[in-house]
């Protein structure tokens, strides 16, 4: 069986293609297939039309130097990993500061690649990347790393850099000390994050000690690729004023983080999920099939990775907005030991967006928070809502189905919380007073709710004969 395997970064793509082994591939029934015979291997990289292609030994070749360089440029010591040219069919050179120099020998250069050799016979492919560009490319080989079912003998071995190479500075030997035993090559990128200067906004400037900016364009593998695209926010060196997240693996991140379950609190992150994609999902036609994706969001509610579910999901995840809602390492700590939840999120071919927990609610989930249950203060806050809702609902609607909504107020009467309770109070929820009503009190639709203070609970439905109904809130059923 032909196995696809798709590691993608902004700027930096590599796709494996090989087999599994039928001799172990009994072992791995309940998993997916594991890729242990490599056939092709391609890198994709922004700003060029054609991949980097090659079987096992570039594929290797390319991991050790790229290791092997990231160890160089991090610690400052000269590594003879990343520049063996005799042994090696890939090595990097440093160019500048923002420029390195990554060269594949005994390759034939396809199309849009530069050669700077006189030699007609086979000549070096050589490429120049800027710092994002690499450190893409490390992530990539990162992700490949993680993903236990993809070539699962190759290992990472970082060799200690010896002291002949490093000079006489011990300075520059104790930077190597980190790099040298046995750090993998996402430690490497982390490192780099804090060894480049932020982002600074002032009008441009030579700086040629600060590295530029990234390529914009970026590569797409071909739509064969049925690999699922893994994504997760971490944190990528650049220097424009709007940092964006770049992606590892997924699944090795559930593997180390506790998994957020309580119902409770799955419940109040199910709303904020849904509340970053829906308003960001602007083009909602075009979808032949459904796109089915697992999240993974921390306790606040930022989305911290993706999944493709589907073969849909895989080649159409543009048509989402999801790697734009991932959080931006820039103006959030980095996940670290965080607790995760899961979701599934599904952009329906009818426009509607479905967003659940990936294992559903073991029990009935609560409301989050401190109540008013003095039985007077709820019957008069009843009241109350009825009035407010009443007076700025003019009836006038399109809705079909009763609207069903939980809404909360705090002892003033002032609404605190609204939550749909049914899809088609999602889809119409702009024809009651309810966002208005929100958005006048905290200035956005999308606000977190108030939970500073004991709220008590309302549902609230809006008929389709403009009959309006408030009653205390009994829980969710």
């Amino acid at each position: 069986m032909n196995i696809q395997r798709k590691y993608s970064l902004p700027n930096c793509t590599l796709l494996l293609e090989g087999l599994s082994d039928v001799t172990r591939a009994a072992h791995f029934q309940e998993m997916r297939p594991e890729l242990s015979i490599l056939v092709n291997a391609e890198c994709y990289l922004s700003g060029y039309n054609q991949p980097l292609t090659g079987g096992r030994e570039f594929f290797e070749s390319l991991v050790r130097a790229v290791s092997g360089y990231a160890q160089e440029f991090l610690s400052s010591v000269p590594n003879p990993q990343a520049h063996n040219q005799e042994s090696e069919l890939v090595e990097f050179r440093k160019v500048d500061g923002n420029r390195h120099r990554l060269i594949i020998h005994s390759e034939g250069a396809p199309e849009g690649f530069e050669s700077h050799s006189n030699n007609s016979k086979r000549p070096p492919i050589e490429i120049d990347l800027n710092t994002v560009q690499l450190f893409d490319l490390v992530e990539a080989v990162d992700q490949f790393f993680a993903d236990t079912q993809t070539l699962p003998e190759l290992s990472l071995e970082l060799q200690p850099v010896t002291r002949r190479y490093g000079g006489a500075s011990q300075a520059l030997i104790r930077q190597a000390v980190p790099a040298a035993v046995g750090v993998s090559s996402l430690a490497v990128a982390a490192i780099a994050f804090n060894l480049i200067p932020p982002p600074q906004i002032r009008p441009p400037q030579p700086q040629p000690e600060k590295q530029s900016s990234s390529t914009t364009n970026n590569i797409t593998p071909p739509a064969s690729a049925a690999a699922t695209p893994i994504a997760v926010a971490t944190p990528t060196p650049t220097s424009t004023a709007n940092t964006k997240p770049t992606v590892q693996d997924l699944e090795a991140l559930l593997n180390t983080v506790p998994e957020i379950t309580d119902p409770s609190q799955l419940r109040a992150l199910n709303r904020q999920v849904y509340n970053q994609i829906h308003p960001a999902w602007t083009n909602r036609s075009g979808l032949k099939e459904e796109l089915i994706y697992r999240l993974g969001v921390a306790a606040d509610g930022a989305i911290v990775g993706y999944k493709a579910v589907n073969k849909e999901a895989n080649l159409g995840v543009s048509q989402t907005p999801l790697p734009n809602v991932l959080y931006n390492p820039a103006s959030r700590p980095p996940i670290s030991k965080e607790p995760i939840a899961q979701f599934r999120v599904v952009f329906t071919t009818r426009g509607v967006l479905e967003v659940s927990p990936w294992r559903g609610y073991a029990r009935t989930p609560e409301v989050v928070g401190a109540k008013i249950t003095d039985s007077n203060i709820v019957k008069s806050l009843n009241q109350k809502l009825y009035n407010t809702v009443r007076q700025t609902w003019s009836g006038t609607h399109t809705f079909t189905r009763d609207l069903k909504y939980r809404v909360a107020v705090n002892k003033d009467g002032v609404i605190a919380d609204y939550e749909p309770l049914n899809q088609v109070a999602f889809d119409y929820f702009r024809e009651t007073p309810l966002p208005k009503m929100f958005n006048d009190v905290y200035g956005s639709n999308v606000a977190p709710p108030n939970d500073k203070e004991p709220l008590a609970h309302f549902q609230v439905i809006f008929k389709p004969n403009s009959t309006l109904e408030v009653t205390p809130w009994q829980g969710y059923q």
